[in-house]
């Protein structure tokens, strides 16, 4: 089971610090509830947006009838339906998220359900609609997208009862993901992003949804500067997810050569990003989740 207890996902003061954040979409695809969020569905809703000639068949009560009185002509008032924002949110659940990296440092994955957790909870609590769909060399089901703000007890009991992952896959499972054609709306990955098929394969993957994109990125400093003292001369590497060893001498030139590729690892998913539109979180798992989530809803908004 993933090591980490429903009271310390659902403590009360991680979520009353998430009331002053708020997640709000542009636009919304239609065919959703009534919530929320700006749809891309013109109705009765009560912003106004436009005029449009009248057809046969249209709302006669959508009829601007002073419109009519001055020109004679026949238009309709339109305004901006409001609706539920589908949340899509795949946390990272592979075996590797669940290493003891250092003393005192929480692991990644339990920094990931927590994030995961807060984002539920503040998409819940607007009326949107959530599903839960962790990740690792599979895609799981854990909680079918469904909306209310009583559901977020439920969703943290989902979490806490998730049982750990085995390798890392995520292309595979974005794929599958993607094949479930899921009502269009944003997919929240809250991972390392580290696969042993490269950053190139899961950005690929990602770049084939049609969804909107937000990326969490899980990290630590020593992920781009390792320890010297911890890291240097002849060392057996052991693969966390597999168990294979790997036998290695380490000096600088062997760093330098990590470093690079690390920069080069960080470069390529920035850049994704910037193409996509989409956004990207860097969280530090040493530091506070929610003052670093607080980083996306700027003035309380995150604008998806």
């Amino acid at each position: 089971m993933v090591s980490i207890s429903f009271e310390e996902l659902f403590n009360p003061e991680f979520m009353e610090s998430l009331h002053r954040l708020r997640l709000v979409a542009g636009r919304v695809p239609m065919g959703g509830r009534f919530a929320e969020q700006r749809s891309k569905a013109m109705g009765h809703g009560i912003e106004f947006r436009d005029f449009r000639p009248y057809t046969a068949g249209d709302d006669l009560r959508a009829v601007d009838w002073n419109i009519y009185r001055r020109l004679g002509r026949v238009f309709l008032r339109l305004f901006e339906e409001m609706e539920d924002l589908p949340v899509y949110l795949l946390p990272d659940i592979s075996a590797s998220g669940f290493v003891n990296e250092a003393p005192g440092l929480p692991l990644r994955a339990h920094v990931g359900l927590r994030a995961t957790l807060a984002l539920g909870a503040i998409a819940f609590g607007q009326h949107d609609s959530v599903g839960l769909f962790p990740v690792s060399d599979k895609l799981e089901v854990a909680m079918r997208p469904t909306a209310g703000a009583d559901r977020v007890m439920s969703f943290a009991a989902r979490l806490a009862g998730l049982q750990r992952g085995g390798g890392t896959d995520l292309a595979t499972a974005i794929d599958k993901f993607g094949a479930m054609r899921q009502r269009e709306g944003l997919v929240v990955l809250v991972s390392d992003f580290f696969d042993p098929a490269g950053i190139e394969a899961v950005t690929a993957a990602l770049g084939c949804l049609r969804h909107r994109l937000l990326l969490v990125q899980l990290w630590r400093k020593s992920d781009a500067e390792p320890d010297p003292a911890q890291l240097s001369g002849d060392l057996r590497l052991v693969d966390s997810e597999t168990g294979a060893p790997l036998d290695l001498f380490v000096d600088d030139e062997v760093l330098g050569r990590y470093k690079k590729a690390h920069a080069d690892f960080e470069t390529h998913l920035t850049d994704f990003a910037m193409r996509r539109h989409a956004g990207l979180l860097k969280l530090d798992v040493a530091d506070d989740v929610v003052d670093q989530l607080a980083t996306l809803f700027e003035g309380g908004r995150y604008q998806a």
